[in-house]
């Protein structure tokens, strides 16, 4: 397939050779696809544009992170023309694309994500409950000798909140499934500017504790086995627990469009959805669709 160095450069831009960039007709059919949004799909979507140029060598595209809320904020703008997204968009988000570009917002699921809560190897914690997570988020658990560990302060770490990951963490497990509810993180949590800070502090700390997609799992970390309720099962994010539905954190993501997708932008979003793009999501350590 030719395509994947497994672990992309965070914020590496894919553009296509000089040499077809100048050629005046080229420019004159293809215009560069700009996608932006969620940094948990960034690596996915740089793969995804590496191969579809490969195979497809007149077509130039541009891939960059920053969060969700800043692909959805290009889409309103019209700056990018595919938003990456980690969470759902918000109907007011929606609403402002169809004000600004005239066309209605088009959704498409292109893979799953099971979220990863990540140790230090060190840590002797294995498991822990939703309800375990959520107070240790919101500041109720400050120990790690309070869930059977050692007598050492947590160092909690999150995304910052730009974030679809974020946004999700906060209303799936530290609300607890309950998006309108009234818990907060805690004020003592260091917000990260993206996963893969939060990947680095947490291989070098063994107190800290944070969360991210699986495709950023690394052999620095211990990944949590979480239980929907304390003395219930606990089960490992994978690819085939994320698939069945048995780990109790995973979710869509999504690519976003102003109107339905044309041209270059739908052959490039039919080839992510296609089995050879599926492989690429599973090769990168998402879940693929079934």
């Amino acid at each position: 397939m030719g395509i994947l160095m497994k672990k992309l450069s965070f914020s590496l831009l894919l553009c296509f050779s000089a040499s077809c960039l100048f050629t005046p007709n080229v420019l004159a059919k293809h215009d560069v696809i700009q996608i932006k949004g969620s940094d948990t799909m960034v690596n996915l979507g740089q793969a995804w544009a590496e191969e579809f140029m490969n195979q497809n060598p007149e077509v130039s595209i541009a891939v960059t992170g920053g969060g969700s809320g800043t692909g959805i904020a290009a889409l309103i703008n019209g700056t990018a023309g595919i938003a990456q997204c980690s969470r759902g968009m918000k109907p007011e988000e929606k609403e402002a694309v169809l004000k600004t570009a005239g066309k209605e917002v088009k959704e498409f699921v292109v893979g799953l994500d099971a979220l990863a809560v990540i140790l230090n190897p060190a840590n002797p914690v294995s498991e822990l409950s939703i309800d375990e997570l959520s107070d240790i988020f919101t500041g109720k658990i400050t120990n790690w000798s309070e869930v059977g560990g050692l007598d050492e302060s947590m160092l909690v770490l999150s995304r910052e909140r730009n974030s679809g990951t974020h946004v999700y963490f906060l209303e799936e497990v530290v609300r607890k499934g309950n998006a309108r509810g009234p818990e907060e993180f805690a004020s003592s949590i260091l917000m990260m500017p993206s996963s893969q800070a939060i990947s680095q502090e947490v291989a070098r700390s063994r107190a800290a504790i944070g969360y991210l997609g699986l495709g950023y799992v690394t052999s620095g970390h211990k990944t949590l086995a979480v239980s929907k309720k304390k003395g219930t099962a606990a089960v490992v994010p994978s690819v085939e627990t994320g698939q069945n539905g048995t780990y109790p954190i995973s979710r869509p993501l999504y690519i976003y469009t102003a109107g339905e997708p044309q041209g270059d932008t739908k052959r490039l979003l039919d080839f992510a959805r296609s089995p050879e793009g599926q492989e690429i999501v599973q090769a990168m350590d998402f879940v693929p669709l079934k």
